[in-house]
C-alpha cells in the first residue's frame, strides 16, 4: 500500500497496522483523543473495498458503518468523499437510522416512526435474531465498522452484540474506542447498573473472541497543535484504567487545576473584551458546558449581546430541512429528474451553498423512482412522515461559534475551546451526594479539554436559574422554579412545542405564513409565546398560545406543550393553575419540514403533499405580563 494516496495524509505505522488487517479480522482499536481515528477508518474502508486480491475485496453494500450522531456520520462521509477512492459508495449511518431500516425490512407495516429511540433499537435487535438481514433484498454485513464503542451502553450494546453473534462465522469487524472518553453513562439511571455497563462491551469482545481478537492502539495526537491544547492528553491512559471514586476524584482535581491556570482565564461572558473577541473571531470556537442548563443560559447571554452562534441540539433530534417542504410544494409532478431537482432547489433561499450532487444521491437512495434517475416525490414525502429522511441530506452545521454540552461535542474538534469553570470535587459532592459519578465527571472534563486544536480557555459560569421537573417522571417538563415549592417563573422549550398537526396560520393565510417563514425568520431570532385567551383547551391542558415573531403570528403551541404547561402550573391537587400572559426569552432553533394529513395541507391552500414548514424553538422561557416587562410570578 502506498502513502501517495490522493491528498490523504500519510499513515503512521500504528494506523497502517489497522488499515491492512484482512476483511475477516476482528479488530479492537484503542485510540486516544485526536489520534486520527476518522482518517484511519476512511483508509480502512478503502482497503476493504480495494484489496488487490479480488477474493479479499468487499462490495460497499457488505460493509456496515455505524456512528452515534448525524454529525459524526456526515464527517465520515465527507472524509470518504475527499480521501477515499474505492469506498465512495460505503454509507455511514447512525444507529437509529440503521435500526429503522432493519425494522422497515422486517415489518414494513409497523408503526416504527411512533416508537422511541430505545424501542426501535431493541426491536431491531430482535428482528436481527430472527433473520431480518437475510430476507428479501437485505445484505448481511461482511464487515462492521463502529467508532466510539466505549459509549455502547444498554440497548445499543445489546444490538451490536446480537449482530456480531448472529454473523460470528462470516463477519469481521473494526471497532474503535477510548475508555477515557466514555461519558454517556448518565443515560442509565441506576448507579450500580451504570457502573456495570462501563467497559462491558470491551469485556464482551475479549471474552467472545479470546483467540482471534486483534487489539491495536493509536497513540499519536494529531489535533492539539499547541502546548495549551495538549495539557490534558497525558491523563488519558490513567482515565482508561480508572473506575474508583477516589482515583477519579484525584484525576478530576488534577485536570481542573490544569484548566484553571490563570494564563488560560478569560473574563466572564458579559465582559466587553470577551464579547468583542467572540464577535470578531474568524476561527471555529466551542463554548462547552457541563449540562444543558448552562448551555441554555450561555446561549441566551450571547443572543442578548449580539454574538451569532449555534446551540447544539441533542444528538437524537433529527429535524428535516425546511427546503424539503418547499421543494415538494413547488412541483405537482410525481417524479423529479436531477435537472428539475437542481432548478427547484436553486429557487429556495438557503443560508449555505448546498452540495446538490450529494443531496440528489442521498434522496435518490431513499426515494428511488420507477424510471432511471428519477426521484419519486411520494416516496420522499413518506420518508418525512415515517421518520426515515436520510441523515446525509440534513442541513450542514456551519456556525463558527457553537455552544454545546461536553457530551454533544464529543468526537468534534475546534480551533478554540472555552470551558465553563468546573466545580471542585467537593462542590460536586455537596450538590449531587450519592448521585455523583466522579469517574464520569473526570472523563467528561478530559473530553472537554481535548477538543481544542489551538487554544483552551476557561470562563466563570454565569448565574444559573433553578430548574426543576414537573411531576415525578424523569421526562417531565423542566421549569424555572424557586426556593418555594410553588414558585413558577418560566419553562424550558423543547422540540415539538410548536403545533405540527396543521400548517401555521391555517385558519387565516397559511401560504403567506410559509412565505414569511422562508423570507423573514432565521435561527436565533427572538419569539414570544402569547396567550390567545384564558380558556383552557382541555381539562388537563392550558389555554392556547400563539408563537409571535416581530409582531406576527408564525405558529401555535402544540397540544403536548399545553398539557405539560398544565402539569407545571398545577402545583398540587387543590392548586388552581394560573396562566402567564406571555412567555419571553425563546429563540428560533431552526425551520423544519413536518408532515401532517394531506387534507390539512389542502384545506390550508398548500397543496396535497401533506408537508409544510414549522419553526422549532429553544431557550428558557420566562413568564411575563402582557402590559409590562416585569416577570410574572405566582
Amino acid at each position: 500500500m502506498t502513502d501517495a494516496y490522493l491528498d490523504s495524509p500519510p499513515l503512521t505505522d500504528e494506523q497502517r497496522a489497522v488499515v491492512e488487517q484482512p476483511w475477516d479480522a476482528r479488530v479492537l482499536v484503542t485510540a486516544g483523543a485526536g489520534a486520527g481515528k476518522t482518517h484511519t477508518l476512511v483508509r480502512r474502508l478503502d482497503a476493504l473495498c480495494g484489496h488487490e486480491d479480488p477474493d479479499e475485496a468487499l462490495e460497499a453494500a457488505e460493509i456496515l458503518v455505524l456512528t452515534f450522531s448525524r454529525a459524526a456520520a456526515r464527517e465520515l462521509r465527507e472524509r470518504i468523499a475527499r480521501h477515499g477512492d474505492r469506498a465512495r459508495r460505503v454509507r455511514a449511518q447512525t444507529f437509529d437510522a440503521w435500526a429503522y431500516g432493519v425494522l422497515r425490512q422486517a415489518d414494513p407495516d409497523g408503526e416504527w416512526s411512533a416508537a422511541c429511540f430505545d424501542e426501535r433499537i431493541t426491536a431491531a435487535a430482535g428482528a436481527i435474531e430472527k433473520g431480518a438481514l437475510e430476507a428479501g433484498d437485505a445484505v448481511p454485513p461482511a464487515h462492521v465498522v463502529i467508532d466510539e464503542v466505549q459509549d455502547l451502553l444498554g440497548a445499543r450494546r445489546e444490538l451490536v452484540e446480537t449482530l456480531l453473534d448472529r454473523y460470528q462465522d462470516t463477519c469481521g469487524f473494526t471497532v474503535v474506542g477510548d475508555a477515557a472518553q466514555s461519558v454517556y453513562g448518565f443515560q442509565i439511571e441506576d448507579p450500580t447498573e451504570r457502573a456495570d455497563e462501563t467497559g462491558r462491551f470491551f469485556d464482551w469482545l475479549r471474552c467472545s473472541y479470546p483467540d482471534d481478537l486483534v487489539e491495536l492502539h493509536l497513540t499519536q495526537n494529531f489535533r492539539a497543535a499547541t502546548p495549551e491544547a495538549r495539557i490534558a492528553l497525558a491523563h488519558g491512559p490513567r482515565l482508561q484504567r480508572t473506575t474508583g471514586a477516589d482515583d477519579a476524584g484525584a484525576l478530576y482535581e488534577e485536570l481542573r487545576d490544569l484548566l484553571l491556570d490563570p494564563a488560560n482565564g478569560l473574563g466572564d461572558l458579559t465582559d466587553q473584551l470577551s464579547l468583542d473577541g467572540l464577535r470578531t473571531l474568524s476561527d471555529t470556537c466551542a463554548i462547552l458546558t457541563r449540562d444543558n442548563r448552562q448551555a441554555l443560559v450561555v446561549s441566551g447571554l450571547l443572543h442578548e449581546h449580539g454574538v451569532e452562534h449555534r446551540l447544539k441540539r441533542p444528538l437524537e433530534e433529527r429535524p428535516v430541512p425546511y427546503w424539503v417542504a418547499e421543494l415538494l410544494r413547488r412541483t405537482e409532478a410525481t417524479g423529479l429528474t436531477e435537472d428539475r431537482f437542481r432548478s427547484l432547489l436553486a429557487e429556495i433561499p438557503l443560508s449555505y451553498e448546498p452540495n446538490t450532487t450529494a443531496l440528489w444521491t442521498a434522496l435518490r437512495r431513499t426515494a428511488r423512482g420507477a424510471a432511471r434517475n428519477v426521484l419519486d416525490v411520494e416516496r420522499l414525502r413518506r420518508s418525512v412522515a415515517e421518520g426515515r429522511f436520510p441523515d446525509e441530506a440534513a442541513d450542514p452545521e456551519t456556525a463558527r461559534i457553537v455552544v454545546s454540552t461536553v457530551h454533544r461535542a464529543k468526537g468534534l474538534e475546534f480551533d478554540r475551546v472555552i470551558v465553563l469553570t468546573p466545580p471542585s470535587a467537593a462542590e460536586l459532592h455537596k450538590q449531587y451526594k450519592e448521585e455523583l459519578d466522579l469517574p464520569a465527571e473526570a472523563r467528561a472534563l478530559y473530553v472537554a479539554m481535548t477538543r481544542a486544536r489551538q487554544d483552551l480557555y476557561h470562563v466563570p459560569s454565569p448565574d444559573l436559574p433553578i430548574l426543576k421537573r414537573a411531576g415525578v417522571r424523569r421526562s417531565g417538563r423542566r421549569y424555572v422554579g424557586g426556593w418555594r415549592s410553588y414558585d413558577r417563573f418560566g419553562v424550558v422549550a423543547e422540540a415539538g412545542d410548536v403545533c405540527r398537526d396543521n400548517p401555521p396560520c391555517h385558519e387565516t393565510d397559511a401560504l403567506a405564513a410559509q412565505t414569511y417563514l422562508l423570507e423573514r425568520v432565521r435561527p436565533g431570532h427572538e419569539v414570544v409565546l402569547r396567550r390567545r385567551h384564558g380558556v383552557p383547551m382541555s381539562e388537563h391542558g392550558s389555554p392556547p398560545y400563539e408563537l409571535v415573531h416581530d409582531g406576527r403570528v408564525i405558529g401555535e403551541a402544540s397540544e403536548r406543550f399545553r398539557e405539560e404547561l398544565f402539569q407545571v402550573q398545577k402545583v398540587n391537587r387543590t392548586w388552581e393553575p394560573w396562566w402567564p400572559d406571555e412567555i419571553h426569552g425563546l429563540r428560533i432553533d431552526t425551520l423544519e419540514t413536518v408532515s401532517g394529513s394531506t387534507a390539512a395541507g389542502a384545506n390550508a391552500g398548500l397543496g396535497d403533499r401533506g408537508v409544510w414548514i414549522v419553526p422549532r424553538i429553544t431557550g428558557i422561557g420566562r413568564y411575563r405580563r402582557a402590559d409590562n416587562d416585569e416577570e410574572q410570578r405566582a
